[in-house]
């Protein structure tokens, strides 16, 4: 039988890099974002690839009832879910704390934080009942660094680092496995978002670096998802090779 992996924010960027490994490796997928045209488009490209099963499930993370009342009455069939990935989340503006938009603060925190709370809620049940899973978080070098203009972002971030190493400790008893994945410089819509459609400024984020892209995370996801069941990778740090930090970068002039 297939295992089962849950992604969430599946239609682009990390997010579907995970959905195409995971699924590359006979993974039985459910896939979460908010474009049910890219959920759709890519069960039919996955299905097809590797005769596998895909289940889209079209909702917004931070929608608690939403969250709730879909993933905590999964059909039978798609309960035992081995693995999941909150990987839903973003990144708007770069303002000066002062200056930054209120709607932009909440929507990263509702996103980033709450999101997660709220769908690991809603799988932990079906993972503690059979005393195991892996749930596999992302955060970023901006969870373990502040940096200018980073404010809410950053805050968002530093909480999933927490949140990471809270979970660890209080499922222990259940046998789950937690693993924090803090990325750098990755190049997908992230940025795009980020400058809010700005995408001169978003391709300058990568300047003078090759970035990561999703699926060179997706990789390191896979691997940390593939271990034995008594080896867990707690934390993990990746970035492209020209960036040390959220601050060093060393630019090609």
């Amino acid at each position: 039988m297939n295992k089962i992996v849950l992604i969430t924010g599946a239609t682009s960027g990390i997010g579907k890099g995970c959905a195409e490994k995971f699924a590359a490796a006979r993974y039985n997928l459910i896939i979460t974002g908010r474009r049910k045209d890219r959920l759709d488009a890519l069960k039919a490209e996955l299905e097809s690839a590797h005769s596998i099963q895909v289940l889209p499930l079209c909702f917004d993370v931070q929608d608690k009832e939403a969250v709730f009342n879909i993933l905590g009455n999964l059909p039978a069939e798609w309960q035992d879910v081995d693995v999941l990935i909150n990987n839903a989340g973003l990144a708007l503006g770069r303002d000066n704390f002062e200056d930054a938009p209120l709607d932009d603060w909440e929507t990263m925190l509702n996103t980033n934080v709450h999101g997660l709370l709220y769908v690991t809620r809603a799988i932990l049940p079906f993972m503690i009942k059979r005393k195991k899973g892996h749930i596999i978080n992302m955060g970023s070098v901006a969870g373990k660094e502040v940096y200018e203009k980073g404010n809410a972002y950053c805050a968002s971030k530093f909480a999933v680092d927490a949140l990471n190493r809270a979970m660890r400790i209080d499922l222990l008893k259940h046998h789950i496995k937690v693993t924090g994945i803090h990325p750098g410089a990755v190049e997908t819509e992230f940025s795009l978002v980020r400058y809010k459609g700005d995408a001169t400024t978003a391709a300058a984020t990568y300047n003078g670096i090759t970035p990561l892209t999703g699926a060179d995370v997706a990789d390191v996801i896979f691997y940390c998802a593939s271990l034995p069941p008594h080896v867990c990778i707690n934390d993990l740090v990746l970035t492209p090779t020209r960036q040390a930090d959220a601050f060093y970068f060393n630019r090609n002039q």
